[in-house]
């Protein structure tokens, strides 16, 4: 008979890979599915002078707080290891630095001109390939002086596609600049200023929850024009606040679990969740309304919502049901999940290389939304065949 315990540490990261499995599978599709015409409205990211919340619009920010569930996990798997706090400190900067790295040259990528002397897809293609030479987990089997020879090729490709970058008009070409961060950008920076205030923490769980209440002050005074500046690094702290909301709820599931008492675990979570939800809903009126694009309050409250009860959700089926089999076919978005995000952009420019371009049918209405579902499963299927080969991204 099937216990309904909680299950140790290897089910809550189970669960945790599944959440992030669906998360990525469905930040794939609303990619995809933002170049599609006529749409349901509520599928899209809301715009920028509007007040409103799109389903696109809650994909980023539970990939955030998915970043802050795991995050203490992967610290004290280190500690368990024996590392210093050196090592663990040069750890999380290897790991922002990369993420910041990629994010800033697709942030460039998005700027890229035809003055430039090689096409963008072709550009792309090479990026991409670039990200994987640097940062692939080679095996170890692998001789040293082939992993770093390997490595380097993809440094020297980095530096070398930077050279070639024109980005801006053909008539005005400028160079790499930092625009924004990007997707991984911004998952660099709110990682680095999180990691390192869980290294240093630990597992406090009143000093994480002052932290996170701190944050997401920072972004209500920030939009409230009580606060006319941005702290730097953190910004409005719109993104830390995510993060460390997932730290304060994966301490909390590490805390209830061990106490095995389901009914007190959903009570609080369904509070928690809720209770984030009505204060988005609070501050709505007050801080520049519900605006992924301007990251205010109540996006930030309602999406940290959304997270916490969808968690719980993933926690019951997973753990308490034991159901991890249903999400199979997507687990490689979970595990190799920097892979899944890569590899459309090498998808992408590799079908515009060679002239493919959908039938018309699948750039409209339903059947372009089959369509983008369909390549989030391909790109993870694709992801699931190459981690079997020993390759995908590990930063």
């Amino acid at each position: 008979m099937m216990t309904t315990d909680l299950k140790p540490l290897q089910k809550r990261l189970l669960s945790i890979d599944v959440f992030r499995a669906i998360t990525m599978l469905l930040m794939i599709f609303v990619n995809d599915v933002s170049g599609v015409k006529n749409i349901p409205e509520w599928i899209e990211h809301v715009k920028a002078d509007e007040d409103g919340l799109g389903f696109a619009d809650i994909i980023f920010p539970a990939f955030l707080f998915i970043v802050g569930l795991s995050l203490p996990l992967a610290i004290k798997n280190r500690i368990r290891k024996g590392d210093s706090m050196v090592k663990i400190f040069l750890y999380i900067l290897v790991r922002s630095f990369a993420l910041i790295v990629m994010g800033f040259f697709h942030v460039n990528s998005e700027s890229y001109s035809s003055a430039s002397l090689l096409p963008y897809s072709v550009w792309m293609i090479l990026l991409t390939i670039s990200f994987f030479l640097i940062w692939l987990d080679y095996p170890d089997t692998m001789s040293k002086s082939m992993r770093y020879a390997l490595m380097n090729a993809g440094v020297i490709l980095l530096l070398f596609l930077a050279w070639l970058y024109k980005g801006g008009s053909p008539e005005a070409p400028q160079g790499l600049r930092p625009y924004w961060w990007g997707i991984l950008g911004i998952i660099g920076w709110s990682y680095l200023v999180c990691a390192i205030l869980y290294a240093l923490i630990k597992d406090r769980l009143t000093l994480l929850s002052i932290i996170f209440i701190a944050f997401l002050s920072i972004n209500i005074l920030n939009h409230l024009h009580l606060m006319p500046f941005e702290i730097w690094v953190i910004g409005d702290a719109s993104s830390v606040s995510l993060v460390m909301a997932g730290i304060v709820i994966s301490r909390l599931f590490s805390i209830l679990s061990s106490l095995k008492n389901h009914s007190r675990m959903w009570a609080i979570f369904t509070s928690l969740g809720i209770l984030m939800i009505l204060l988005g809903i609070f501050v709505r009126p007050l801080t520049e309304g519900i605006s992924k694009i301007h990251s205010t309050p109540a996006w930030v409250s309602i999406c940290i919502g959304i997270s916490i009860l969808v968690f719980e959700l993933v926690i019951y089926v997973v753990d308490i049901k034991g159901k991890p089999d249903w999400f199979k076919f997507i687990r490689p978005g979970g595990t190799s999940t920097l892979t899944c995000y890569l590899i459309p952009y090498f998808l992408y420019s590799l079908l515009a290389v060679i002239g493919f371009k959908y039938p018309d049918f699948l750039t409209y209405g339903w059947p372009g939304i089959i369509k983008s579902f369909a390549i989030a499963f391909f790109v993870i299927w694709l992801a699931g065949l190459l981690e079997r080969r020993k390759v995908r991204l590990r930063v």
